[in-house]
């Protein structure tokens, strides 16, 4: 887990080791509620294994916003930074491995990351990355149709597609289960 968050963000030692103890290892079941929409979030995590979905409720139904695969970071920003309730719930997809750390231990990093310019930098760019997804993923529902957005999802994220029950999918497409299966069966014809 270390070595994926030191690739991810190449902070010294001195700046992360005295805080790699407070990460703690967990093993959590498939469909696992990590966080509740409109709850406070007061944990940050890792995947080392594992997938998670983030999803928000709309009008009875669930309507998933984002996956979390291995090796990335995952919290409600919003609730996490400014303990405002968070807009979103997470739930495990597979048994995963998480690591999970606090916000004072997260605060206490950026203290020390804050102070040189070149860390605070390679985190904004973490930070726009994700950022720039959401952006991404929003317009896509705007210019392209429901097929082009499954299409796309299957050349980026090829892995969602082989991992993620159809349901999900679907609903991160904006589309229902029985719309996603006619896509499929229409992109299989035309090939």
């Amino acid at each position: 887990m270390f070595e994926h968050l030191k690739k991810r963000f190449p902070f010294p030692q001195e700046i992360t080791d005295p805080f790699m103890g407070n990460f703690k290892r967990m093993e959590v079941p498939a469909k696992t509620i990590l966080l509740k929409e409109n709850e406070v979030s007061h944990h940050a995590y890792f995947v080392e294994k594992g997938i998670v979905r983030a999803w928000y409720n709309n009008d009875g139904k669930d309507v998933t916003f984002q996956f979390f695969m291995e090796n990335t970071l995952f919290s409600s920003l919003e609730s996490f930074k400014k303990g405002l309730p968070s807009m979103m719930s997470f739930e495990t997809i597979e048994h995963c491995v998480l690591w999970q750390v606090d916000k004072e231990t997260v605060d206490r990093i950026l203290e020390k990351v804050y102070e040189n310019s070149e860390f605070r930098k390679s985190l904004m760019d973490a930070v726009f990355e994700r950022t720039f997804d959401y952006m991404k993923h929003f317009l896509s529902f705007i210019k392209d149709t429901p097929q082009q957005r499954y299409q796309d999802l299957c050349k980026e994220h090829s892995e969602i597609i082989k991992r993620v029950p159809q349901h999900y999918i679907a609903s991160y497409l904006g589309i229902t289960k029985v719309h996603l299966s006619r896509i499929k069966t229409k992109i299989l014809k035309e090939n």
